[in-house]
């Protein structure tokens, strides 16, 4: 369980807690900054390993133990402690762990690593951890046997039960929805002068900060339509979005009969992460149901491209391929990053996007590598920064 702290990772433990006898945590994995928390999941669901990338937060992590145990009752010696491995290197040396299934809800490129090592030792990955494979792109798919990448993205994992439905063959096109975020039917105008705060209050889901602000740019929609082209071998021309406020409808395949299968559950992560970690069965009751006994209203809109340019720009990095994906993804968390801190507004977050990758290169002849990767996610991050500080007059 990589990123167990965070708003996956707490969810996907719910699942196991309501589950015992069908699941085991074999290992924990976060980034440090609540080892209170991370001492409590180890001493409720026994892992042999807990990680903290935070090499610092060891020490703090050992006492953390001690005094959840105390608080719990234990005698002294009454509780194991797991292995505890910390610093840069520890949530992927985690993600080799032996288990059958990773969990990947690392946020952010940082991922990258984890999921090439959960891949490498043979583990299924559960996915939700989606720049790792925006970034990774060829890499991560040159790895990954047929069927050992798992999507936990509410939307991917609709695609795949969707798929299921017909042939390869016979799918004309994947339909994607998102909620529109806080600011659906806004202009570009009305977007000028959108706080942190502001951009933070989504209407639907309840998630970490980055993706929230991602949502509301539908940047993480951009990016979701590039995972999509990577997971299930589709076009990007052939990859739509509709804006879909209640979040009932997760997304849709659309087959060359003309039917379309759309998977449609009330908004909670819990089932597509249920489904990640069991993979190809389904929990009982990982979820609450549709309730089929009153009446419903579901809309779809078409994505409003002047307001929210977020999708056609990753379609042209996604089209681009090689390392435009990755500079994408990397320009996006400097740019959030800035307007978190009130460095940036909001339509530089993208603005700033789109003349990173109009100034990025293009990729040398060649199999890409990952030093390929890690040094576009540098540059842009390099480049993000120096263009936020020439648009807001700061250092």
């Amino acid at each position: 369980m990589l990123g167990s702290t965070g708003s996956i990772g707490t969810q996907a433990l719910d699942v196991i807690r309501r589950n015992p006898g069908r699941f085991r945590v074999a290992g924990l994995a976060a980034g440090g900054g609540r080892v209170g928390l991370l001492a409590e999941q180890a001493l409720e669901f026994r892992p042999d390993v807990v990680a903290v990338a935070k090499a610092s937060a060891a020490q703090e992590l050992q006492l953390a133990f001690y005094a959840e145990a105390k608080r719990r009752g234990y005698a002294s010696g009454d509780f194991p402690l797991p292995k505890i491995v910390a610093g840069p290197d520890a949530v992927a040396e985690t993600a080799a762990w032996p288990c059958d299934v990773v969990l990947n809800g690392v946020t952010g490129a940082l991922g990258l690593a984890s999921t090439l090592a959960a891949l490498d030792a043979g583990r299924t990955l559960a996915l939700a951890n989606k720049e790792s494979l925006i970034v990774g792109g060829p890499l991560v798919k040159e790895r990954a046997r047929p069927g050992q990448i798992v999507p936990v993205d509410s939307e991917h994992s609709a695609l795949a039960q969707c798929l299921r439905g017909g042939r390869a063959d016979e799918v004309r096109r994947l339909v994607l929805t998102a909620s529109g975020g806080p600011f659906r039917g806004r202009s570009r105008a009305e977007l000028a002068d959108v706080t942190p705060e502001q951009a933070m209050n989504h209407p639907t889901w309840d998630m970490g900060p980055v993706i929230t602000i991602n949502s509301a740019t539908l940047v993480n929609k951009g990016l979701e339509v590039i995972e999509a082209h990577l997971l299930f071998d589709v076009p990007m021309d052939r990859i739509g979005v509709m804006v879909h406020p209640q979040s009932v409808i997760h997304s849709m395949v659309e087959f060359t009969d003309g039917s379309t299968l759309a998977q449609a559950s009330p908004p909670d992560m819990r089932l597509p992460i249920a489904l990640g970690i069991d993979w190809p069965d389904r929990v009982p009751d990982a979820a609450p149901a549709v309730d089929w006994t009153r009446a419903h209203t579901w809309e779809l809109f078409p994505l409003d491209d002047e307001a929210f340019p977020a999708v056609a720009l990753a379609r042209r990095a996604g089209e681009l391929g090689g390392t435009f994906p990755a500079v994408y993804n990397a320009a996006n968390e400097e740019c959030v990053d800035a307007f978190r801190a009130g460095r940036l507004p909001f339509l530089g977050i993208v603005d700033t996007i789109a003349r990173v990758l109009d100034v990025h290169g293009p990729d040398t002849a060649g199999a890409l590598t990952l030093d390929d990767v890690l040094a576009a996610d540098g540059w842009a991050r390099t480049k993000a920064r120096e263009l936020t500080a020439e648009l807001t007059g700061t250092d």
